[in-house]
């Protein structure tokens, strides 16, 4: 374990990267939609008229195509998936150095991409492991019901109409959350690694949103860009996102981002 950025007076862990879990069955099943005429026709009735006796009707035929016996918390990766999750885990030491801390979710897809990971990097098999629940995925609430926000919109359009007058980085979705509150939840983790880890190689098996987040508070985006970010710059199942510490920016150092959403499967 190297401390050397904290004896020239950095407060930040030496180094921090992201990876987003493999592809999951949820990922899967959005793939699926976009390449239904069934689900085409809905969007379109959607943007026409989400009211629409049309677009109901459309909305309930995509929530019976659509289901998934699982709650997001047990999300499994699909075999591509995990095959990701093997094919990352055997290049990542060639991108970053070895962590001296694994932080991870508890969600079932991201225990699974660390397991793969570690099954063909073995080393991290002695690296120190933390689960982490504040670095779980954004609560969807009653979206978890359909699958689909824009179905949940169609048979509960007060809820499309409370998003278009918020946005969406504001609206928080009924009994979930919203972009802002992932963010805090984000903000509360990096005062933990500057309490806990300065000096620190930290790796984090994480989710789409958090990501984002973390590149929001580090980078310091508004919520105009994390939305844009989120439009034009997803990241990638098993996306690895890599920051490094300068000791010589600001007054205590700062974590630089080096890479994002590098794939390597």
């Amino acid at each position: 374990m190297s401390f050397g950025l904290v004896e020239q007076g950095m407060k930040w862990p030496t180094s921090v990267t992201l990876v987003r879990h493999a592809e999951s069955a949820y990922n899967e099943l959005r793939q699926k939609k976009r390449e239904d005429s069934l689900y085409d026709a809905f969007l379109k009735a959607f943007e026409l008229d989400h009211r629409s006796p049309e677009a109901r009707r459309l909305a309930l035929e995509v929530k019976d195509r659509y289901t998934l016996d699982f709650s997001d918390f047990e999300m499994p990766l699909t075999e591509a998936g995990r095959n990701q999750a093997r094919i990352t885990g055997k290049h990542l030491h060639e991108v970053i150095s070895p962590p001296d801390v694994i932080f991870y979710s508890p969600y079932r897809r991201t225990c699974d991409t660390l397991t793969e990971i570690c099954g063909e990097w073995p080393g991290l098999k002695n690296v120190r492991m933390i689960e982490e629940d504040r670095i779980r995925e954004q609560e969807h609430g009653l979206a978890l019901l359909y699958n689909d926000r824009r179905v949940m919109h169609v048979l509960h359009p007060e809820q499309k109409e409370l998003r278009d007058l918020l946005g969406p980085y504001w609206y928080q979705q009924p009994q979930g959350e919203s972009v802002s509150q992932v963010r805090d939840r984000a903000r509360a983790v990096i005062t933990m690694l500057i309490r806990e880890c300065a000096g620190q190689r930290v790796l984090m098996i994480t989710h789409h949103l958090m990501i984002l987040s973390w590149r929001a508070n580090i980078e310091r985006l508004t919520p105009a860009e994390f939305i844009r970010l989120d439009a034009e710059e997803e990241p990638v199942n098993c996306g690895i996102t890599h920051y490094e510490g300068n000791p010589s920016a600001g007054n205590d150092g700062k974590l630089e981002l080096k890479f994002y959403n590098k794939k390597l499967y």
